[in-house]
């Protein structure tokens, strides 16, 4: 008989007092309502509670009229930059955009062309892992999920920097491009290694080229023969810009700002702010819009044809399709009501890509659904505001068609928002904020001690 994992099983003592603590935690739901609780830090609505002041980005999906709040198409600004604008700005200049919006979103100015490559210069250089790293902490019990590899090592790094504990702001800013330029490596070598001990596939273990830029270097490091096309480059460096950073109210970004506030060490900060990342309701969409797709293209005969999608659509609705939670996934968003930028930018280059690997039917129907889901959500649910695509309705697609393993779809997110990430830690600590501590309403009554003899 197999000796039982303790860190795994399920007893009957757990279930019975489970279902004990269950009892104890429930909340009446009328309560929230009664004393105006903000669940999710967000109104009715949706719209989220005030809670800070930032530079870093801005995210408007409305404006007033006649005093009165009407959706717009949606807009990101990066320190006050529209983000159209960057990624048309180093598009049409023929360079890619990581590094340079990285710049601009730690030092809120756009740098010239010999800041720009001293910059690369420094990220560069920072490329590189701790002696025997690789062997000693990626390789050593790989874990299943690459986001908690990720976080694993960012913690173990700690152990290697003489200064981790000080939190002035050229240190941190220290610690913060080593982060930046080494999650490629840690995400991509922790899935190898996953890939080799538990699937039995060949081992590689690439060394970065200084020389590359982030989005070269991660197919780079990631195909065993390095090799890529410009086209797959350029919209991977785009789909990194996009990521970068939303707003200070996003899950990730204000764990970001809670962790900080407390002056604990960067590698702390960061590991929180990937375990927030990690949550399917946060980071992992774009494997849910990928699955989604894939079945509705095994359960429909013909892509072309709308009433046929659409009662697809529907029953995704209904709970009879794909994971029976009533979703469309990829379709909504927190903020955007008329459309997310990021996805009408990113579907230009995703439409290019898509003709380079021959899957021109595949993207019709994504464009299909795109058109027709907002239709079939409108007829079947009562909503409060329009519903549109979002990034993640795209990015999916775009990193099956690069050959990226789904394993590294969250992680890809990470190596992105990690600049966001970076950038608002600064800010915290910049403007020497109270410790973030908001209020919880308790509502037990006083329970008068019993002795144990008596219970």
């Amino acid at each position: 008989m197999a000796e039982s994992n303790v860190f795994s099983e399920i007893t009957d003592d757990i279930v019975r007092l489970s279902s004990l603590s269950k009892e104890a935690d429930m909340i009446e739901t009328a309560l929230f309502t009664k004393f105006d609780v903000k669940r999710g830090l967000r109104d009715l609505n949706g719209k989220g509670v005030l809670a800070g002041l930032t530079t870093i980005s801005d995210v408007r999906a409305n404006k007033i009229v006649n005093g009165e709040q009407v959706p717009i198409p949606g807009k990101l600004f990066y320190r006050g930059y529209n983000v159209e604008d960057l990624v048309n700005g180093f598009s049409a200049g023929k360079r890619f955009g990581f590094e340079e919006i990285t710049y601009l979103l730690l030092f809120d100015t756009l740098p010239n062309q010999k800041e720009l490559e001293q910059f690369s210069r420094i990220m560069g250089y920072y490329r590189s892992l701790p002696t025997s790293f690789v062997r000693d902490i990626i390789m050593k019990a790989p874990s299943q999920d690459m986001m908690n590899t990720l976080a694993r090592s960012v913690l173990t790094l700690y152990s290697y920097d003489d200064r981790a504990d000080d939190t002035s702001l050229p240190n941190v800013l220290r610690q913060s491009l080593q982060l930046i330029s080494l999650f490629p490596l840690l995400s991509i070598y922790g899935y190898q290694a996953y890939a080799h001990y538990h699937d039995g596939k060949s081992l590689y273990i690439h060394q970065p080229v200084h020389e590359m830029s982030a989005a070269e270097n991660i197919l780079h490091i990631l195909r065993p023969d390095s090799s890529f096309t410009p086209l797959e480059a350029k919209i991977l460096d785009i789909a990194l810009v996009l990521h970068m950073e939303h707003g200070g109210g996003n899950n990730s970004t204000f764990t970001t700002h809670v962790v900080t506030s407390s002056l604990t060490d960067t590698y702390s900060v960061i590991a929180a702010a990937i375990g927030s990342l990690k949550g399917p309701r946060h980071g992992g969409a774009n494997i849910k819009v990928v699955r989604m797709f894939e079945e509705m293209m095994a359960e429909i005969s013909d892509w072309e044809d709308e009433e046929e999608v659409s009662e697809y659509l529907k029953k995704l609705l209904n709970k009879e399709a794909f994971d029976h939670s009533g979703l469309i996934y990829g379709v909504g968003h927190a903020v955007y009501s008329t459309s997310d930028p990021r996805a009408v930018l990113f579907k230009s280059y995703v439409e290019k890509l898509s003709r380079e690997k021959g899957l021109e039917k595949e993207f019709a129907l994504y464009s299909l659904v795109e058109k027709l889901a907002p239709i079939v959500i409108g007829e079947e649910r009562h909503i409060y505001k329009g519903v549109s695509i979002n990034v993640d309705f795209y990015s999916g697609f775009v990193y099956k068609m690069l050959g990226i393993p789904e394993q590294l779809f969250t992680p890809l997110f990470a190596i992105a928002r990690i600049v966001g990430w970076s950038a608002h830690r600064m800010e915290e600590l910049a403007n020497n904020g109270k410790i973030i501590r908001p209020a919880y309403k308790p509502i037990h009554d006083d329970m008068k001690y019993i002795e144990l003899d008596r219970r």
